[in-house]
């Protein structure tokens, strides 16, 4: 134990350490290459927008920055678990939570950390400083202090604020108490609380629980010193708040008896197990004090195999992660101007974050969390901090409450744009798949799956039904061991799976189709036949009948492996093409990249390389971008190779018979992908100023070594390969695909239907 507890000490300060040291800075979000842009961005330029404001105090939402910017404020007399530490101590944590605003929700954070203990020179300082902030979130501040620093900012200034130590934990508690409770049976105003632990969170928590429908007279909370009782003298305001008088003066051990949930915000190790062996029939236990719980998760379930645990760690389930909260809750009060976050905003958010972990989870949080099928129940009762829905779920929900409850300046009346805004604030990769997708729900498919007897391939088919992408799932496998998938991993799959083996009338007519068309090519009708009994051969005759839109196989075999059958049944749409080719889509910041060939082609021609730039071109324009391509060489504008040759010759062919195609080469690839360089060099090319977004290699080795290396460093979504030349609708995935590239592929498999349907 010592020795992981060193090993991780080592590695966080690693972490930090590493140029550059931190965990934020700052980037500009204008253009800066040339002078003109410095003037616009500084002297004269700057002076225009200034006069702007001076003369209408709103317009500065329109020309800077203060729309999504907040400041993380400290003074650090309450960091974490370690207490009292000073502001300087408390940095790394701003700077964390900074982190957590931007990657959540998109939101700019400058954290500023306060040398200063009193309350009234604290507030001043933060009201001196608010005009820079469209929203303040204090942080890590001692009670009582930091109750009264909270009204009292609330009150004086017009931007919201928000003390996230006591709401944000009130907010994510406050909702994976409903659906705990929900999900046991009982009735919210029936329940009894005991509430360890009555510092800042404790009070908040609790308040937001009697608002959200715990009887006050089913509450009682204790401190260090026993139960908060009217007979004590030594209660502050805010204890005095949950005093009670009905009760007798008891410890918690007894106070404990017959209850139906237990709040900890504590210490470690206070809820014993008789303890909990005494609460009622399905107890509720939130058990947050961090890094130790007051009772341990796995004692607690083997004890009572019946609780329903929280605690504040990631190790467990049912983690109460304030990220689930104060981003969105920002993202959602920053967009509509709101002057605070109101208690209406507060139980926006609960109801949300709640509604959410009913809702089916998209596969991508499965895999991050190393889950199969995560589900509402006793281990997912709140959602889990990666999951990409709660921006517009929770954001959009704080939104109405802010506009409903009249605290809003800019109120919003498209909610659906809203919502894509939103979503384009997590990546510009993540609104090209989301339009992927939108066109695909707009006609849904009839897909075949030839590799039916995989997981993934299952899994993929529920999601893209669930999702609508797809109009009829169809596998192609042994029934028997598909069913025993399904049954034991819980999918509650509705599908059609077809056996070839089984198949015998059918078997026959498609290998009759078969025989005819190759017979003269050495195919004998045995043979045909054998074929017709594999998965392949049969889901490609399946589409080459009409039966399905498109088949989608790949995911056991190598890729020309795959391709055979394809090739043999289906063939290609235009014999004048005589090979096929690959292309891969790369789902980048800088937009979607088509890479051609990947997959098919060894060394292709001049001639090959022409046709294969202009599938490409015409399959990128059904996607309505203007194709920009570039010709790729491991040399800029020289012929003195071989292969450079080939490729020169290629756009000396395109530039005479397409004029109007925006190609050119030989380009390296940082140069292609580099406009400014370009322009500089070589002003002469086709693509200046174009945002290049087709890249056709030289030959399959570079291109698919490139693929491969992007595809391996995983920071890049990446969809394909989609197959140029095919005379229907067929695709072939990587072997041993992930659940999201299969759907992916799918996804573009069902456009690519269309498109040919039309």
């Amino acid at each position: 134990m010592m020795k992981n507890i060193i090993k991780f000490r080592e590695e966080s300060l690693n972490y930090h350490s590493q140029f550059p040291s931190g965990k934020i800075q700052i980037t500009p979000t204008k253009k800066y290459n040339s002078q003109k842009d410095l003037s616009l961005a500084y002297s004269p330029g700057v002076a225009e927008p200034c006069k702007e404001i001076a003369h209408s105090s709103r317009k500065v939402y329109k020309y800077t920055s203060k729309g999504n910017l907040v400041a993380v404020i400290t003074n650090g007399s309450a960091v974490l678990g370690l207490g009292n530490i000073g502001a300087l101590a408390s940095k790394p944590v701003m700077e964390g939570k900074a982190l957590l605003f931007k990657i959540f929700s998109g939101i700019d954070v400058f954290d500023i950390e306060i040398n200063e203990s009193d309350p009234d020179k604290f507030i001043e300082i933060v009201k001196a400083i608010a005009p820079t902030f469209g929203g303040i979130n204090l942080e890590d501040i001692k009670a009582p202090e930091a109750f009264e620093i909270e009204r009292r900012l609330k009150k004086e200034l017009n931007i919201p604020v928000m003390h996230d130590d006591q709401h944000g934990t009130a907010i994510i508690s406050g909702a994976a108490l409903l659906n705990a409770i929900n999900y046991v049976g009982k009735k919210i105003h029936e329940v009894k609380m005991v509430v360890n632990g009555a510092g800042a969170a404790a009070i908040s928590c609790t308040r937001i629980y009697k608002q959200l429908g715990v009887n006050p007279k089913n509450i009682l909370m204790f401190d260090s010193k026993g139960l908060l009782h009217t007979s004590r003298t030594d209660l502050n305001k805010e204890k005095k708040e949950f005093s009670v008088s009905t009760y007798p003066v008891q410890k918690l051990e007894k106070a404990i008896i017959n209850t139906d949930v237990f709040i900890g915000l504590s210490i470690g190790g206070i809820l014993t197990p008789d303890m909990l062996k005494n609460m009622a029939k399905d107890p509720i236990v939130f058990a947050m004090a961090n890094p130790d719980p007051e009772i341990d998760y796995n004692l607690a379930i083997k004890i009572r195999p019946d609780v329903i645990m929280a605690t504040g760690r990631s190790d467990y389930p049912n983690q109460v992660n304030n990220v689930l909260g104060f981003p969105y809750i920002f993202r959602g009060a920053l967009d509509v101007h709101a002057s605070v976050i109101n208690d209406e905003m507060k139980l926006a958010a609960i109801h949300a974050i709640a509604s959410l972990a009913k809702k089916p989870v998209p596969e991508q949080v499965n895999i991050v969390y190393n889950k199969k099928n995560i589900s509402f129940g006793k281990e997912y009762i709140i959602p889990k901090p990666f999951d990409h829905r709660l921006i517009t779920h929770v954001s959009t929900a704080v939104a109405k409450a802010a506009i409903d409850s009249g605290v809003a300046k800019n109120p919003i009346s498209d909610w659906k744009m809203y919502q894509e805004k939103l979503l384009d604030r997590m990546g510009y990769e993540n609104k090209i798949l989301r339009m992927i997708q939108n066109r695909a729900r707009t006609n849904p498919k009839k897909i075949v799956f030839c590799n039916g007897e995989e997981y993934d391939i299952l899994k993929s088919v529920k999601i893209l039904h669930e999702e609508g992408i797809i109009s009829y799932p169809i596998v192609l496998g042994n029934e028997r061991r598909i069913k025993q998938l399904i049954n034991a991993n819980n999918l509650k799959l509705e599908l059609k799976i077809i056996d070839p083996e089984e198949e015998e009338k059918k078997v026959e007519y498609f290998s009759n189709i078969l025989w005819k068309r190759r017979n003269r090519k050495g195919l004998t009708l045995y043979d045909s036949k054998i074929r017709m009994r594999t998965n392949d051969h049969f889901g490609a005759m399946m589409v080459d009948q009409g039966e399905v839109d498109a088949v989608i196989t790949g995911y056991s075999k190598n890729f020309s492996l795959s391709l055979s059958p394809m090739l043999e049944v289906i063939g290609r749409g235009d014999y004048s093409i005589r090979k096929i080719a690959g292309m891969m889509i790369l789902l980048t910041k800088k937009g979607p990249l088509f890479l051609a060939d990947t997959s098919v082609i060894p060394d292709p021609t001049s001639e090959e390389l022409a046709r294969i730039a202009l599938m490409a071109s015409h399959v990128v324009k059904e996607f309505d971008i203007e194709p920009h391509i570039a010709m790729l060489s491991f040399q800029n504008f020289s012929s003195n190779s071989k292969t450079s040759y080939k490729v020169s010759k290629t756009v000396a062919f395109l530039h005479k018979k397409y004029p109007d195609l925006i190609v050119d080469g030989e380009l390296q690839p940082d140069l292609a992908l580099n406009e400014f360089l370009l322009s500089s060099k070589f002003p002469f090319s086709k693509l200046v100023q174009k945002k290049i977004n087709i890249f056709i290699f030289p030959n399959l080795e570079s291109g698919n070594l490139t693929y491969k290396f992007i595809r391996g460093l995983g920071e890049v979504k990446t969809i394909g390969p989609i197959i140029l030349g095919m005379r229907k609708s067929v695709h072939i995935m990587q072997m041993q695909s992930s659940v999201e590239e299969i759907v992916n592929l799918t996804t573009l498999a069902v456009i690519d239907a269309q498109i040919r349907n039309n």
